[in-house]
């Protein structure tokens, strides 16, 4: 399994992150943080349902990915942290293998309109 890289597209709407299509089904999407040295967002995708994270393991507080955009998702259910390999649930961001097991990403609350998604701070 190789990991997915994408590209968001950009919009000029207040809160918007990225279109639901941006997103691989089963994959998932980086979304840079707005100012430096500060987490950025990972969305995930299964279908018409997406989930958003702070790009950040429990474990060792360091993002979830080697690679900007670089992630390993599988069978649309887990992401896989990229430096231990903790493995965590799309729906709820629960760790359910890995170093971590148990400790939960930070979810991110956002909204879906139009295929679009938007942060719903």
């Amino acid at each position: 399994m190789r990991p997915a890289r994408n590209e968001a597209s950009p919009e000029p709407q207040a809160g918007f992150l990225c279109a639901l299509d941006d997103i691989p089904d089963g994959g998932a999407l980086e979304i840079p943080a707005d100012q430096p040295g500060a987490p950025g967002v990972v969305i995930l995708r299964r279908g018409e349902n997406a989930w958003a994270y702070r790009n950040m393991c429990p474990h060792f507080s360091i993002p979830l990915n080697y690679e900007p955009n670089t992630f390993w998702a599988y069978d649309a259910e887990l992401l896989m942290c990229a430096h231990h390999s903790a493995m965590f649930r799309f729906e709820d961001g629960m760790c359910v293998d890995g170093p971590c097991e148990g400790a939960a990403l930070t979810a991110v609350a956002i909204r879906i309109e139009r295929r679009q998604i938007f942060n719903n701070d």
